[in-house]
């Protein structure tokens, strides 16, 4: 956690630290490399990040390119990321966009016990052999740890009853 940022009023922090208890080990697979260098400067979701028009890429660590063969571009994808710089401790927050505080586990908010997130990104360009992939857009900020990349199905990762627009 780094630059611990003010209380707002209804918020609740955890007596304890997420990470103290930990029992399970994450192995990143590579960073995901954007514009967005600060917190100020970073969209606050991935439509925000799409509406700057600024596109993004993937780099995976040594080893992992095998992991690409059979993506292309075009094709979208879920990327599951750590976002290293959040809080840990919130369990609930009041964000400035809700009327009232919520539950971490009722908000996106990156600040959670395990600051996993995940969006959709659509594949622009694709090196295999470098292991690198350039996205439309991403929503955090540049050096940001890579958990895993799965390949975004309609059928399955649309909800009942939704229809793909």
């Amino acid at each position: 956690m780094t630059d611990t940022p003010e209380i707002r009023q209804g918020e609740v922090v955890l007596g304890f630290d997420p990470e103290d208890s930990a029992t399970a080990a994450i192995a990143f697979i590579g960073h995901i490399r954007s514009p967005w260098t600060d917190r100020q400067s970073c969209p606050r979701n991935i439509s925000a990040a799409r509406e700057s028009g600024q596109g993004a890429r993937i780099e995976l660590a040594p080893g992992y390119a095998a992991g690409l063969a059979g993506l292309e571009p075009g094709r979208h994808l879920m990327a599951i990321y750590w976002m290293d710089r959040a809080r840990r401790d919130l369990i609930v927050q009041n964000p400035r966009h809700t009327d009232a505080p919520r539950g971490t586990f009722a908000l996106r908010s990156p600040n959670r016990p395990n600051p996993l997130a995940m969006s959709a990104v659509t594949i622009r360009a694709l090196d295999l052999e470098a292991g690198v992939i350039e996205i439309d857009a991403i929503d955090c900020l540049d050096g940001t740890p890579l958990v895993d990349l799965k390949p975004w199905l309609p059928g399955i990762d649309m909800p009942a009853g939704q229809v793909p627009g």
